[in-house]
C-alpha cells in the first residue's frame, strides 16, 4: 500500500509541474486557476511523500519520488509541450527508470 501512496505522490509531482507549465503561458483568472492546481498538487504530493516515509526507507522513497516526477515531467514536456525528444534525452530517461526499478527491487 505504501508503494502505491509513493507512486501517487510522484504522479502529483508531475501534476504540479504540468500546472506550472500551463500557468506560464496564461494571464488573469486562468493563471490563478493553474496556480491553484499547482498548490493543490504540491500539497498532495508532499503529504503523500511524508506518509510513504513512515514505513519505507527515506533513501528509497525520495529518489523514487523525484524519479517519477522527473520522468513524468519530461514525458509531459515531450508529448504536451512539444519539447525535443533527442536520443540522449530518452536514453537518460530510460536509465533513470531502470534505477527506480532497481531501488524498488532492493528495498
Amino acid at each position: 500500500m505504501n508503494w502505491l501512496i509513493l507512486i501517487i505522490a510522484g504522479v502529483c509531482e508531475v501534476g504540479f509541474t504540468y500546472c506550472l507549465g500551463r500557468a506560464k503561458s496564461v494571464t488573469g483568472a486562468e493563471w490563478w486557476m493553474w496556480i491553484g492546481g499547482f498548490l493543490f498538487f504540491t500539497i498532495a504530493s508532499m503529504v503523500l511523500l511524508a506518509k510513504a516515509t513512515q514505513s519505507l526507507p527515506l533513501g528509497t522513497v525520495y529518489p523514487v519520488w523525484t524519479g517519477i516526477g522527473a520522468v513524468g515531467t519530461v514525458l509531459i514536456g515531450i508529448f504536451i509541450f512539444h519539447e525535443p525528444a533527442s536520443f540522449w534525452r530518452l536514453f537518460f530517461i530510460f536509465t533513470l527508470i531502470a534505477s527506480i526499478i532497481g531501488l524498488k527491487i532492493l528495498s
